[in-house]
């Protein structure tokens, strides 16, 4: 989403509100941006069949809060243990500080893709595909100070049986049928995806996918890039999408977040 992590910290409000202020000097034309969608399928929950929309007729059960799996167990991470693989609020990583998001997650049940089959691309909130995360978490990273800079959304979440790596096959027919484009609904603007690219992805976890969004903002005049990148670990997926308040193609989801938060996730699974 345009501007996804400006509510990130407890001082997110402040940089929302920066971040309004800078974009009504640069003009009104990108603060009418498209809407797009930080971290849906095919196939059946726990054996139960998916229905015409491709998802299945009810949610995954949740890990009990004492339940753990390690990343190549069947089961999910309750909530407890999969927080403590994610970054902490005020973590620095590198020039960027990570938070948690104040408004509640980022692209959530409310942002839905059209045709269907492309909302893996838009969000992979409970509901978007046949398998509901168990647990999950979510944190905001950016650069406090740069009102205009990049922002990522960092979500992890575990899911029961195989339903990671059905998220992940959904993911990867999304990125194939859409590839010409398609569009993101949410409450108050539509988005316009041009297109749909894949690009390199990390060698970290069993399988990892990264895609590049080119967006047309809400006026029908601006370009806009938006970076996705999911990784499967096990029972678990960790995604990152990464956007910024500008026309500027930032070219990836910064490395350094990428890598920070999957040698955290990973020496804590070991341990």
């Amino acid at each position: 989403m345009f501007g996804a992590g400006n509510e990130g910290r407890p001082g997110g409000r402040r940089a929302r509100l920066r971040r309004a202020a800078a974009l009504a000097l640069v003009g009104a034309v990108l603060t009418g941006a498209a809407a797009c969608g930080d971290d849906k399928s095919d196939g059946g929950k726990g054996g139960q069949e998916a229905g015409a929309d491709g998802k299945a007729p009810a949610s995954s059960p949740a890990a009990e809060p004492g339940d753990s799996a390690g990343t190549g167990g069947t089961g999910a991470l309750s909530q407890r243990d999969l927080t403590a693989l994610a970054f902490t609020d005020d973590e620095k990583i590198g020039k960027y500080t990570a938070g948690e998001f104040t408004l509640g997650a980022p692209l959530g049940e409310d942002y839905t893709a059209d045709p269907a089959t492309c909302q893996p691309l838009v969000s992979l909130a409970k509901g978007a595909t046949a398998f509901d995360p168990a647990s999950e978490v979510h944190r905001n990273v950016d650069v406090a100070e740069e009102m205009l800079g990049t922002t990522v959304a960092v979500q992890l979440r575990s899911y029961n049986g195989d339903g990671a790596a059905g998220v992940m096959k959904a993911l990867a027919a999304a990125g194939k049928e859409c590839a010409g484009g398609f569009v993101e609904n949410r409450a108050v603007a539509k988005g316009q995806y041009l297109k749909v690219e894949p690009v390199k992805a990390p060698e970290y976890g069993d399988e990892a996918q990264a895609y590049r969004f080119t967006i047309l903002d809400v006026k029908g005049t601006l370009k806009l890039y938006e970076y996705l990148t999911v990784v499967r670990s096990g029972t678990t997926t960790l995604s990152f999408r990464a956007d910024i308040t500008d026309t500027k193609d930032i070219g990836k989801v910064p490395d350094e977040v990428i890598t920070a938060q999957w040698k955290k996730f990973e020496a804590g699974s070991k341990g």
